[in-house]
């Protein structure tokens, strides 16, 4: 078992996600903003990959009162549990991850964490261990299924998310696409990571919704994973 997910992101008109110096972009507005605070707000936990930590340095809480206020009446935390995919234990202790509003934080390490970076994570996070070289994303959901984590909100970046899609473990796909254009090959897109060689190893996607936000488009596709009926 694992949980449902739902990969949201914003890219450019382009399909790059940040400048080839992974440097964070304002690609949607206000109302993509409030957008996204609602989906965080109705998710049991925000899950992101280390290169994002690293570049944007996100908190990942739910910005309106109103949202927060609903979750608690709900007899839910204010914030949904944070998670940061970072297999050599490379978040840093003043991230803000790990500080801003109350909540539970998890740090998903492999192997290549050392005994003393897991040491001084866990005086800020749950340390959860799942793979070898690199974070077993399959085994990392079973985990957190099993800590009550049923829905479960992925923000990037293009690494982790290709690792999700390669694996067949997301369900949703919100696409932001902003009325910019930030070019160069090496700039990270949505999916980075080694990607498919034979179209038959190519994911489906199932068009649920187009919506235009301000100067921008929304798309909502359902992600057609191999043995869904």
């Amino acid at each position: 078992m694992r949980p449902y997910v739902i990969v949201n992101v914003a890219v450019s008109a382009d399909g790059k996600l940040s400048t080839r110096e992974r440097r964070q972009v304002k690609i949607s507005g206000a109302d993509d903003f409030d957008r996204v605070d609602e989906l965080k707000a109705g998710c049991d936990a925000i899950m992101v990959g280390i290169g994002t930590v690293l570049a944007d340095d996100p908190s990942l809480t739910v910005k309106s009162d109103a949202r927060i206020d609903a979750r608690v009446r709900n007899g839910k935390p204010e914030h949904p549990v944070r998670i940061v995919v970072d297999s050599k234990g490379r978040t840093p202790p003043d991230a803000k991850i790990l500080h801003k509003g109350p909540g539970l934080r998890i740090i998903a390490v492999s192997d290549l964490a050392t005994d003393g970076d897991i040491a001084v994570l866990k005086q800020y996070a749950k340390v959860i261990h799942a793979g070898e070289d690199t974070v077993d994303l399959s085994i990392l959901l079973e985990k957190l299924h099993g800590l009550g984590i049923s829905r479960l909100m992925v923000e990037g970046g293009g690494t982790l998310i290709w690792g999700l899609l390669s694996a067949g473990l997301v369900d949703e796909l919100l696409v932001f696409v902003g009325n910019i254009i930030i070019g160069g090959k090496d700039a990270p897109t949505l999916a980075d990571g080694a990607g498919f060689i034979s179209e038959s190893d190519f994911i489906s996607l199932k068009l649920e919704n187009v919506l235009t936000i301000e100067e921008g488009v929304l798309f909502h596709w359902k992600v057609k994973n191999k043995g869904d009926e």
